[in-house]
């Protein structure tokens, strides 16, 4: 059997101590939408993505495309796409929830000094199809699994990250000059959060609280 460049090495042990911080880390990552204008060393940046493309994928594709959107003019373009979104979106909400709707923060896009959109390469020859030939969404997990290791990576830098998803899919490939077959999975804002609170932003509004029943699990 040929030598495993990785034979020699020790797996860590992770003791108590860390386990209590991972779980402190998980609990204190905030879906930010308010930011402070300081700028984000881009040398951080490119470190977080390296540690988000560590994460597993359905038959080691890697499907992850980031884009940085980074002219002005996108942005705008971003923006405008959001707020017609959000219309249409706070149409479907009548009375006291209409208007609880149209006082949330839902978006940093005015403000968060690095965006980045993040795509699936859905016809990447990287894996060659293993795994999802019954599931060929488990490459757009995959995708959603590297950004949950960026989103708890950045947050153990000080970084705060928001996703936003009140957008429209299909014109993104369009607007950034993508490749069709990238599907587009998020649109992510990051940078230094302008506060700090333990609380989703949700929650915090009065939208909606953790529930039991979402820790509840069926054994059959």
């Amino acid at each position: 059997m040929a030598d495993r460049k990785d034979a020699a090495e020790t797996p860590p042990v992770f003791g108590a101590d860390f386990i209590a911080r991972f779980r402190d880390l998980v609990r204190w990552r905030r879906d930010v939408r308010r930011f402070r204008p300081d700028p984000v060393p881009a040398a951080l940046i490119d470190r977080l993505l390296d540690i988000a493309a560590l994460s597993p994928s359905v038959g080691n594709a890697q499907p992850w495309r980031f884009v940085a959107v980074e002219s002005a003019e996108r942005r705008a373009r971003i923006v405008a796409d959001f707020e017609a979104a959000n219309r249409d979106a706070a149409a479907r909400y009548a009375d006291a929830q209409a208007d609880l709707y149209r006082q949330l923060k839902l978006e940093g896009l005015k403000l968060a000094p690095v965006q980045l959109a993040v795509f699936s390469d859905e016809a990447t020859g990287q894996g060659a199809g293993l795994g999802r030939q019954t599931m060929p969404e488990t490459l757009s997990y995959s995708v959603v699994g590297a950004i949950q290791t960026l989103w708890l990576a950045a947050r153990a830098e000080g970084l705060g990250m928001g996703w936003v998803s009140i957008l429209h899919p299909d014109a993104m490939n369009e607007l950034l000059e993508v490749p069709q077959d990238w599907r587009f999975i998020a649109y992510l804002c990051l940078g230094w959060p302008a506060e700090e609170h333990l609380d989703p932003e949700l929650e915090r509004a009065g939208w909606q609280a953790r529930t039991e029943e979402s820790r509840r699990v069926i054994r059959r």
